[in-house]
């Protein structure tokens, strides 16, 4: 994907102790309503998110943002959200919320490749 496009993203980021407001960067999303394109990235330490909270249930956070990734991408799996177009769905994710998995708020930007920027972000910002 190869031009200048205008794009949003939001880091994804987990709060395994919602009362202490600690959280930790697992994902990115990268979004550009001219290229209708959408991409999420997550990677999530699990050692790093047990200094947090060691009783962690990882399974239901690995099943929390493999749903962030089905509505991204816009798969059945992700439910009736994951059917709306691409603009709704990034509004949706990044919606601000009290859940274990939150998003920070929308930035802009300009880039020629957004796939090579998905990537730059995701290495800047959650490693």
């Amino acid at each position: 994907m190869h031009g200048r496009h205008l794009y949003e993203y939001a880091v994804i980021r987990l709060l395994p102790v919602l009362a202490r407001e600690e959280f930790l960067n697992v994902g990115i999303i990268l979004f550009s309503k001219q290229a209708r394109f959408i991409r999420v990235h997550v990677a999530l330490n699990e050692e790093k998110l047990r200094c947090f909270a060691a009783d962690v249930d990882l399974d239901q956070v690995r099943e929390n943002l493999r749903s962030f990734q089905f509505i991204a991408e816009g798969e059945k799996e992700g439910g009736p959200i994951a059917a709306l177009d691409i603009p709704s769905r990034f509004r949706w994710l990044t919606a601000v919320r009290s859940s274990a998995i939150q998003t920070s708020r929308p930035h802009p930007g300009l880039c020629d490749d957004l796939d090579a920027t998905t990537r730059r972000l995701f290495e800047e910002l959650v490693g």
